[in-house]
């Protein structure tokens, strides 16, 4: 007697219709929002009340993916061009401020959703190189259309208003050298010195040394160019692989890229070129506390396809790997993730305002659609507070 095989295009389609009504019975209890719906046939639903999202889904391929490949198949199914919202940074507002009540909600849906556990891949010497080389390695021409002048690509503080992004990315710069009482007899290590934007703000204003670390190529040369005539040396190397000794260290929102594994050995490494006296400042994203255990066991789409070896850190996580592998204190907490959203919604409207130079550039419809996820789904995760941005001040006890 056969059994009827059934083919995974089959099994896929056939999800569909229960995944569909799944994700009905979900948007009927939504809240702080409404969200109208258009489905593959026309067929138009509402659901919740409030300033409304219009999201508009072009293929049945949409409830597939939901279904069978959980929260990765989201970003996915918009790359693929399966579906779309007027308001992309709206609609993923509604979905976080949604997201627990659901959760708690359908437990069913929640297993689904974090069905397949995070790959754990040892971020060696050279996987390490090939993750930054992945994304940093682009293309100088790219990120010089999405950024400011200073090239920087980490979150800017917006002290006052009317401030343009180059200038937010300058006050930011200046809060960590104050936090460093930076000098001219200072020697600086940053770890992770991206196209050199720190170097030359700390330099050229504060008469500094600096040694700055990277392990992209690309950033490499773009970060010698423009400090050339600075005192400022650009090292292509692993930060595991640092020696000497310097007055004071920073690092820019590099620690994400790390991985997990690696965070032990990140302040282990402050610590042992830290001079006596000396201090450190590290710029990090955030996964708030409550959901570090969640996140660091699901699969994540930005990691998966934007950062790969990524893990962003919790601030716990950080101070528990500082204190169990180095001498390191945690003696000042800013908190800057308010400004992280605006720092986005700038970098957003670049890309957009520069779409034509960017496909010039050979970048075609699913990266433009990567990207455009990427960045609105981080704006909205900031203004939501899922996601938090931190100067932590680090000093040794005495």
């Amino acid at each position: 007697m056969s059994t009827l095989r059934v083919e995974p295009a089959t099994r896929a389609r056939i999800l569909e219709r229960p995944a569909a009504s799944v994700l009905e019975r979900v948007l009927a209890q939504l809240e702080d929002g409404a969200l109208e719906v258009t489905l593959p046939n026309g067929a138009v639903r509402s659901f919740g009340h409030g300033p409304t999202v219009r999201l508009a889904i072009h293929s049945p391929a949409f409830f597939r993916r939901l279904a069978t490949r959980g929260k990765l198949g989201l970003g996915e199914s918009y790359t693929a061009g399966e579906w779309d919202a007027d308001d992309l940074v709206a609609f993923f507002e509604l979905l976080l401020a949604n997201g627990a009540r659901a959760a708690e909600r359908h437990p069913r849906l929640r297993r689904l959703m974090e069905a397949r556990p995070r790959l754990r891949t040892r971020n060696g010497l050279l996987r390490a190189r090939r993750n930054i080389a992945y994304h940093y390695d682009l293309g100088n021409e790219l990120f010089e259309l999405m950024l400011d002048e200073t090239m920087t690509y980490s979150c800017a503080v917006f002290d006052h208003p009317g401030v343009d992004l180059a200038e937010a990315q300058r006050a930011k710069y200046d809060l960590i050298c104050r936090d460093l009482a930076l000098g001219p007899d200072d020697h600086v290590l940053e770890i992770g010195c991206g196209w050199g934007g720190f170097a030359h703000h700390a330099a050229s204003r504060y008469g500094c040394r600096v040694t700055g670390l990277t392990i992209s190529r690309e950033q490499a040369r773009a970060a010698r160019a423009r400090t050339a005539d600075l005192p400022v040396e650009i090292l292509e190397l692993d930060y595991r692989r640092v020696g000497g000794r310097y007055t004071k260290v920073v690092s820019i929102e590099m620690l994400e890229a790390i991985g997990e594994a690696q965070f032990g050995t990140y302040f282990e490494t402050i610590d042992r070129v830290l001079a006596p006296g000396g201090r450190a400042v590290v710029q990090t994203i955030l996964i708030p506390d409550q959901r570090w255990d969640r996140y660091r066991a699901t699969p994540d789409w930005i990691e998966r396809y934007v950062f790969p070896g990524c893990l962003i850190p919790s601030l716990e996580a950080l101070t528990t790997a500082a204190t169990r592998h180095s001498r390191l204190g945690v003696y000042g907490v800013r908190e800057i993730g308010e400004h992280y959203a605006e720092t986005l919604k700038r970098w957003r409207a670049n890309v957009h305002a520069s779409i034509d130079e960017v496909r010039e550039l050979g970048y075609d419809r699913r990266f433009e659609r990567t990207w455009d996820f990427y960045l609105a789904f981080c704006e909205a995760a900031f203004r939501r507070r899922a996601l938090r941005d931190v100067h932590l001040l680090l000093a040794r006890s005495g």
